[in-house]
């Protein structure tokens, strides 16, 4: 699975397991990550006029030995630039005997005129911010403008959590070995990757066996499967009955983006459920879409019974009160093949001072939570979370899965779809373009359109995620979110192929 994103811990297990079970065995594997870094070099920056190779102590700098010995063959101006030799015995130490070119003290660093920098330096496992002569070297490389190549992640990020403590260096190309991490996705780490190249080194994926991880980049191989893909005898109820709440008079329009996002990602049939004071303004407005007219709760059993509601929206422009969580609490506790209600916006802010209500309704319910957050609404929901700044975005999406035992979605541009068993996907095809008002308003409906046609909950935050932010790269500069249910159907056309 290509998709996997491993920790820095499990990355070293990867490694151990690998030189254990052969062919290549350490020093081997650090040669040909070298090789791999070199090949890219040659590739990419023709026009380098010399290179300097920051080595480090550790493995990572061993990696760069290996680059500078391979750049220097090639008849290469290189220079090794290191505070520290190699710790004895290690791979690392073999690899650096082999250097016999240029070595020169790293606190004396300086770009050379058109040099390519490689950032060799610590890579992923480190767990503290860079000081001294490193930290000095990534503020030299900036103030410069030098053109860098980070070793699997630019020194100063967390693989991890993404997060710089300190200095960081900036690449503009990050080769990384096997498998990606976290903090090559997670932000400010994707930022400061620039380019990610994931390189094969000979390292087997029969070592994820043993490691089992739970951690994926959200890309159509985690859930194309599971997409709903309707049958020549499929009606429009088989396919999927979703319900959106709208608001008052004046607030229906968040609703009605994501009713026609759930009806564009292919529910058979979707109804507004409509206060009596906006009946007739969300009835003018709609023409494929249902209006249903809600008063209390006793009207929401009702229509989702009589009506086989598999899905609903609940939040979109609904307001904030003791509605919200009547209705929310009420769905949670249907059976009857109801399968998922999305919660968002109005509808997460309502239970901001009884989030134990809802997260004991989510634990007893046959039906599947999917909370869609944004990190405001988040720390409504999970204060002590969100305070905790020794947590990653990801730890923190994860724990709140368990904790309210639903699918969160932690919107961003690094947005995390977490699962209450510990699954977590981090997406990576986000555009600027979507931070537009209404854009999360039609993500729920993508939800429960997916939802509605019995897709399972998590496979259906992932894929309404990752269908989402496609509809928007695609479209580009100027987008709204009323374009966004219109360019979903040759999204998920390309994706059933």
């Amino acid at each position: 699975m290509s998709h996997t994103l491993l920790s820095p811990a499990e990355m070293a297990e990867a490694d151990r397991l690998a030189a254990l079970s052969g062919p290549f065995d350490g020093p081997a594997l650090m040669e040909n990550a070298g090789l791999a870094i070199h090949r890219e070099i040659l590739r990419r920056f023709p026009d380098a006029a010399c290179f300097d190779v920051l080595c480090g102590p550790g493995n990572n700098g061993g990696d760069g030995y290996v680059v500078a010995r391979r750049l220097a063959e090639d008849g290469l101006d290189v220079c090794v630039w290191r505070e520290t030799a190699p710790r004895g015995g290690s791979d690392a130490a073999g690899a650096g005997r082999l250097w016999r070119g240029q070595t020169r003290p790293l606190g004396d660093f300086a770009p050379r005129p058109g040099a390519l920098v490689v950032d060799a330096l610590f890579g992923a496992g480190l767990s503290k911010p860079l000081e001294g002569a490193a930290a000095r070297a990534a503020a030299t490389c900036a103030d410069a403008g030098a053109r860098v190549v980070a070793v699997d992640l630019p020194s100063g990020i967390s693989g991890a959590t993404g997060r710089a403590t300190g200095p960081a260096f900036r690449a503009d190309l990050t080769i990384t070995f096997f498998r990606a991490k976290p903090g090559h996705l997670l932000q400010p780490g994707r930022a400061a990757c620039g380019e990610l190249v994931v390189a094969d080194i000979g390292i087997p994926a029969s070592v994820l066996t043993a490691i089992a991880p739970k951690t994926f980049q959200n890309v159509p191989a985690l859930w194309r499967a599971r997409l709903p893909r309707p049958d020549v005898e499929t009606h429009k109820y088989a396919r999927g009955h979703a319900a959106v709440f709208s608001g008052g008079p004046s607030s229906t329009g968040a609703a009605r983006l994501s009713a026609m996002a759930a009806a564009r990602a292919g529910a058979g049939a979707v109804t507004v459920l409509s206060p009596p004071d906006a009946l007739l303004v969300n009835a003018a407005h709609l023409t494929a879409i249902m209006v249903a007219k809600v008063s209390d709760a006793g009207d929401v059993e009702r229509i989702v019974a009589t009506r086989k509601v598999r899905a609903a929206v609940l939040g979109p422009g609904f307001g904030v009160g003791e509605a919200a969580r009547a209705h929310a609490l009420a769905l949670l506790a249907h059976g009857h093949g109801f399968a998922g209600l999305v919660l968002d916006a109005d509808g997460i802010t309502s239970f901001r001072d009884a989030p134990d209500a809802l997260f004991s309704a989510a634990r007893s319910a046959s039906a599947a939570l999917v909370l869609t957050p944004h990190e405001g609404e988040f720390a409504r929901l999970f204060p002590d979370l969100a305070a905790d700044e020794g947590l990653s975005k990801l730890d923190r999406a994860r724990q709140a899965a368990a904790r309210a035992h639903a699918v969160v979605i932690l919107k961003g541009p690094d947005t995390v779809i977490a699962a209450p068993d510990g699954r977590a996907a981090i997406n990576a095809n986000a555009t600027p373009w979507l931070a537009t008002a209404g854009s999360g308003d039609v993500l729920a409906g993508i939800v429960a359109g997916l939802l509605a046609q019995e897709m399972p909950a998590w496979e259906a935050a992932c894929a309404a995620v990752w269908i989402h932010a496609e509809a928007g790269r695609r479209f580009g500069p100027g987008l709204v979110a009323d374009d966004l249910p219109g360019l979903l159907p040759p999204v998920i056309g390309g994706l059933l192929g």
